[in-house]
Order: C-alpha cells, then sequence, then structure tokens
C-alpha cells in the first residue's frame, strides 16, 4: 500500500484528549495581537497586491501602498493599541531597521514583544538553500540581538514560508517557539534534529491578508470575523485553555476606514479583560514551555 508522505514534526493528538495546565490566571483564554511591520523592495521580489503588478514598469502603487503601513498606519494602530491597553507582539522585518527604526522604537518604549520576521517580506526562506537560509536567520537574530539587547525567541517566516529544515535551523539558532503553524488552538511540541521547538498557534483565518487581500472580506466583515471568534472559543475555553491569536497588517487595517472597524472589535474584547489573558507570543510560549512535558521523541 502507498503510504502519503509525512512531515515528522509532531503527531496527532486530539485536543478533547490532553493533559491540563493552566495560563497564570487559571484555565480561560489568552489572547495576542501580532502586527507584522514589514518592509519591502522597490519593484522587484514578492509584496501584497492592491491591484495586480504588470511587472513592465516600475510598481509604483503596489510600493507606496505598502510603505503607507511603515508611514502612517503603524502609528495610527500604536495609538490605538495604547487607548486600549493591549499588548502587541510585534513581529518585524529586520530591514526595518535601516528604513523606519524610529517605528520599532516607539513600539519598544510602549512595552511591546519583538519577534523575528525574516530579513524582508520581499523573500521567502523556502526558496533558499539549507546554507543560505542559515545563514539569513543567523543575521536577523545578530540584528536583533544589536538593535534589542537580547537575542530573540521567536520566529514567523515571511510569507509562512517554510524548507524542509526551517524547524532544525531555528532550533540550532537558538529559537525556542515558532508561529508558522496554524494546526492548533494549543502550544504543541515540534521535532528537530536536535530536539523540539514549540509551535505556538498563529492564525491564518483571523489574519488580514487571507481575509481581506485574497477573499476580499470587508472591513466590517473582518472585524465581525475577530468578534465571533473570541466570543466562541472564549466559551470553548471554559473547558481547557486556548490561544487565539490576531494577525495584522499596517499596510492593510491601518488605512482609516479598516481601523475605524478593528477599533470596534478590540474594543469588545477589552472589555472582557478580567476574564482572558491579554499577553504576546513570547509570554504563551514561556508558559507552555513550562507547564507541557517535552516528547521523549
Amino acid at each position: 500500500m502507498k503510504m502519503l508522505r509525512e512531515h515528522g514534526r509532531y503527531s496527532y493528538s486530539s485536543i478533547t484528549q490532553r493533559p491540563g495546565f493552566a495560563w497564570p490566571q487559571g484555565d480561560g483564554l489568552a489572547v495576542y495581537i501580532g502586527l507584522n511591520l514589514e518592509h519591502f523592495a522597490f519593484s522587484e521580489g514578492l509584496g501584497g497586491e492592491l491591484v495586480p503588478s504588470t511587472g513592465l514598469a516600475p510598481d509604483v502603487l503596489n510600493y507606496a501602498w505598502r510603505d503607507y503601513g511603515n508611514r502612517v498606519g503603524a502609528w495610527r494602530m500604536l495609538a490605538l493599541f495604547e487607548s486600549l491597553d493591549l499588548p502587541v507582539s510585534l513581529l518585524v522585518n529586520t530591514s526595518i531597521y535601516d528604513y523606519c527604526p524610529d517605528v520599532v522604537t516607539a513600539y519598544r518604549d510602549s512595552g511591546a514583544e519583538i519577534v523575528a520576521h525574516g530579513y524582508t517580506n520581499s523573500e521567502k526562506q523556502g526558496d533558499m538553500t539549507e546554507s543560505e537560509e542559515a545563514a539569513m536567520i543567523a543575521e536577523v537574530s545578530r540584528r536583533l540581538t544589536d538593535a534589542e539587547g537580547m537575542a530573540p525567541r521567536g520566529w514567523l517566516g515571511p510569507w509562512i514560508s517554510e524548507s524542509a529544515h526551517t524547524p532544525d535551523l531555528l532550533h540550532e539558532g537558538g529559537y525556542t517557539y515558532f508561529l508558522d503553524w496554524c494546526h492548533d488552538d494549543q502550544p504543541v511540541w515540534m521535532r528537530t534534529r536536535g530536539g523540539h521547538i514549540l509551535s505556538v498557534p498563529y492564525p491564518q483565518e483571523v489574519n488580514d491578508i487571507p481575509a481581506i487581500l485574497v477573499r476580499r472580506t470587508s472591513a466590517e466583515a473582518f472585524a465581525d470575523m475577530i468578534i465571533d471568534n473570541f466570543d466562541e472559543m472564549l466559551d470553548q475555553s471554559t473547558k481547557q485553555p486556548l490561544v487565539m491569536g490576531i494577525a495584522l497588517h499596517s499596510y492593510i487595517v491601518g488605512q482609516p476606514f479598516r481601523l475605524r472597524h478593528l477599533r470596534r472589535a478590540l474594543g469588545h474584547i477589552a472589555q472582557h479583560r478580567e476574564r482572558i489573558w491579554l499577553t504576546t507570543t513570547g509570554q504563551v510560549a514561556q508558559r507552555a514551555i513550562d507547564c507541557l512535558s517535552v516528547p521523549d521523541r
């Protein structure tokens, strides 16, 4: 019988049949905001598109639209997060430190956690050789360590792109968790060739790129998605601890008409702060590392 190809990173586990553990405030729902702060090459490489690029001339429109996120959207969103007293996990392309480092400074000063997000979203690490990918991860780690005064612990691959070696290289590079896999509502230990690395849930549904850029969801409907997902997971979390991430990009939801609806959705969540753990990806990972036994293999 022909066997299906397997990734070998984790074994199947029903969420209804797992050992219990608790968040710092007890069982319930951990909620984090993952804000992607990204920088792109001008008119080459990958990038989100507002309109299809012809490829025949410099792509001014799409580059400028994405750059709005760093020049305007990220700042408006920072004000929103501060007004609601919401923690932020800032997923940073390290090319941002060359282009607009004051944005990272402002978020850091506001208490945001800094998470590695590759060098630029103009490239995918899944297209690299193993040595090229290892060198990129090492350079990103070095730059973040120099800028932030501590080595990064968490990673999100640009475009959620992985090679066959990515978890191994991240583990060997000193990372304790990553966000690339959207297969669960709880943290999951993943196998690597040198040990285990933790997968922290990162959403691909409550995420403005698939929802808005791909499915063309309206700003109002995207906010409703956030609220409905939160309300349902809050009910489910009475039985076991769960993680809800909200994945955002400043050039998308930083647009004023979308920000208005995002404000409504996040305000709804903030009203329940006494019943949930408003947190960051790093705090979720550390709690899981402290509570969840590492598998034997």
